[in-house]
């Protein structure tokens, strides 16, 4: 049995305390309501000592989690919904689509598979944001709402300025939905909740991050507009300038010239530097220690099958090779 004693009791310590005990099932049934059905294992034979606690639950939701045990979860179908570990202690290893993280410190969204294993002293602040939101604030900025969830980068990199300061206000948030002018404020929740929420798309780079940040104009014409979007959802598939057309709801030679007009650029030309772009951001992942791939894999990861065209173009955009960018990232690692 799980000692719930403390539930509700309104201290600091315990306010929205939902779990504290050693039963396997009960822990796991409510994190299967509010996360996701999984599986949970406790390895090594020791007994579970979790803890589980609510520490917003609102347009998105804010836990605290520890098992006092070393554990495996696997959730049992993908993702519906975005979810951001923050380690607060011990230690554990995040799996995403079969690839094992570089760092816990991580975001997954929808449609991708996700595995876990924790260490006996671990305890992660995980946030839970639902597709629709993502997309809402996407939309705002946009013009359209997302054909697809949004892919982020995995890892997010403490070290960097912006995600750095993204986590302090997650922390600052946290603090905040423990106070009493939580409760008597309700809009300041939610213009909390907001600034989460931009604040992710601002310092976590995605494939819509040139879009979301103002360098794809958002005074560009609405075709053009859900061209270049349709272009940063799918650069990773083999799509053509017909597909790009029917997508922007017009017709071939109309987007291509709305593209030159509005563009100085082809349709397939702006197609490529997409590409490019997340390429550079990957392979700058690769020189960081956060990714384990070849250039190879890059290329071809974002439709590059010739090689040497692909560091042509390459050195074209950036100045320098693949491997080259490589090698810098890994100088100020």
């Amino acid at each position: 049995m799980s000692d719930t004693s403390a539930v509700g009791s309104g201290t600091e310590t315990d306010r929205g305390l939902l779990f504290r005990g050693s039963d396997v099932e009960e822990l796991s049934d409510l994190i299967s309501a509010r996360f996701a059905p999984h599986r949970l294992s406790v390895l090594a034979g020791h007994p579970l000592d979790g803890r589980f606690r609510s520490v917003h639950e609102g347009a998105l939701a804010v836990y605290e989690l520890g098992y006092g045990a070393e554990v495996d979860v696997t959730p049992g179908v993908p993702l519906d919904f975005y979810n951001i570990h923050v380690p607060l202690a011990g230690d554990g290893t995040v799996t995403m689509n079969g690839k094992t993280l570089a760092s816990p410190l991580s975001i997954a969204g929808p449609e991708q598979k996700l595995s876990m294993r924790w260490s006996h002293d671990s305890v992660n602040r995980a946030l839970i944001i639902p597709r629709q939101i993502i997309d809402q604030a996407l939309a705002v900025r946009l013009g359209d709402m997302p054909q697809r969830p949004v892919d982020f980068v995995p890892v997010l990199d403490d070290r960097a300025g912006p995600v750095k300061a993204w986590l302090s206000v997650v922390e600052h948030f946290t603090e905040f939905t423990d106070s009493p002018l939580a409760a008597r404020s309700p809009m300041s929740v939610q213009q909390f909740e907001r600034l989460l929420v931009d604040g992710l798309l601002d310092a976590q780079p995605h494939v819509l991050s040139e879009a979301v940040s103002g360098r794809c104009c958002a005074a560009l014409p609405s075709a053009v507009r859900r061209a270049a979007n349709f272009c940063a959802e799918h650069a990773g598939e083999p799509i053509s300038v017909a597909d790009m057309a029917q997508a922007a709801r017009v017709g071939v030679r109309s987007l291509r010239e709305g593209f030159r007009t509005h563009m100085a650029t082809t349709p397939l030309a702006y197609l490529r530097s997409v590409r490019l772009d997340l390429a550079r951001r990957d392979l700058q992942a690769v020189g960081e220690g956060h990714a384990s791939k070849t250039v190879t894999d890059v290329a071809l990861r974002w439709g590059f099958t010739h090689l040497g065209r692909f560091a042509g173009h390459y050195r074209n955009a950036y100045g320098e090779t693949p491997s080259q960018t490589v090698r810098s990232a890994r100088c100020v690692r």
